[in-house]
């Protein structure tokens, strides 16, 4: 059997998010916002009726991760250098004796160290690869891409099987 890489690329598959950078204990950017944009490739085995998967369900589960995070301020949630709090409905964050609070609808906490285009890239690929209707799909191979505008990506690519 022949393997192929199909690369999922879409209008639709972008969101925009602030957040600030984190570079040290004492450092970092000022807040800012980006408009992401996020592509794949998927490789697996081409099946006797001519197709790899159905790459809709790939689209699918990559829209529903790329509409949690639209429109949200990412909060790196395993920052070292940064303490969370939710307090009242909002959520406060401290970073080198600053404050900030903001309401906690408009903030997504994730799980990362950093805000970056490197680690938005890893965690989408975990999302994706936690999702049992991905697993399903049979794909061996998949590249995340992940770009905060033009020319910078982060990218992240796994071996499944």
């Amino acid at each position: 059997m022949s393997k192929v890489a199909i690369e999922v690329v879409r209008e639709s598959l972008h969101f925009s998010a602030a957040h600030f950078t984190i570079f040290s204990a004492t450092e970092r950017e000022n807040l800012h916002g980006h408009n992401f944009r996020l592509k794949g490739v998927f490789e697996s085995e081409i099946r006797d009726d001519g197709l790899c998967f159905d790459y809709g369900k790939i689209k699918a589960i990559l829209q529903a991760i790329c509409d949690e995070l639209d429109e949200r301020f990412l909060v790196p949630a395993d920052s070292p250098y940064l303490d969370i709090e939710r307090i009242n409905g909002r959520v406060q964050l401290t970073f080198n004796g600053e404050t900030m609070s903001l309401p906690e609808h408009d903030v997504l906490v994730v799980p990362l160290r950093n805000i970056t285009v490197e680690e938005l890239a890893t965690w989408i690929a975990d999302q994706l690869t936690a999702s049992s209707e991905f697993q399903e799909l049979g794909v061996t191979k998949l590249q995340i891409k992940v770009a905060s505008g033009s020319g910078q990506w982060g990218v992240v690519s796994r071996d499944l099987i």
